[in-house]
């Protein structure tokens, strides 16, 4: 008699392997340019980030290593946050067929964010250090909470 192990994994990557098919087909800007700067990572998103709030405003680490900081652009408007920029190769004069592994993509890189609330555009401070970008993105006065005072009568 054979002995059946049941891997509840199993069913979860059938589900998912299910879902990207369905946003695939729905996603017209997914199927043609693909899903990520690197191919074969279809779940990996660039740059990552972390994403941090208090009451004053939102505040993004974004991982960019390789990236000169003048290809940078960083743009909001209302509650969306738009990082893009360009990684160049290290050794652009070897062919691609050249490489035995090739792990580090370059190229063009465009990531958008739809943050909680509105953030104040003009306000916004981007700082580039060690392959880290660090944006401070101040919430606008209408999405801050109002402390409001409660008169007894």
């Amino acid at each position: 008699m054979a002995t059946v192990y049941w891997d509840p994994f199993q069913n979860l990557e059938v589900v998912r392997r299910e879902m990207e098919r369905v946003f695939d087909q729905y996603d017209p800007v997914r199927r043609v340019f693909g899903r990520s700067l690197f191919p074969g990572t279809a779940s990996r998103v660039y740059p990552l980030i972390n994403l941090a709030e208090d009451k004053d405003g939102y505040y993004v680490e974004a991982l960019v290593p390789g990236v000169a900081p003048e290809s940078i652009e960083v743009s909001v408007l209302r509650d969306q946050l738009r990082i893009a920029g360009s990684k160049t190769a290290i050794t652009p004069d070897i062919k691609p067929e050249a490489f035995h592994r090739n792990e580090r993509g370059a190229g063009n890189f465009v990531r958008t964010l739809t943050l909680p609330t509105e953030v104040d555009g003009d306000l916004v401070k981007a700082d580039y250090k060690n392959g880290v970008l660090m944006l401070t993105l101040p919430k606008h006065a209408a999405a801050k909470p109002k402390q409001i005072a409660v008169s007894v009568a």
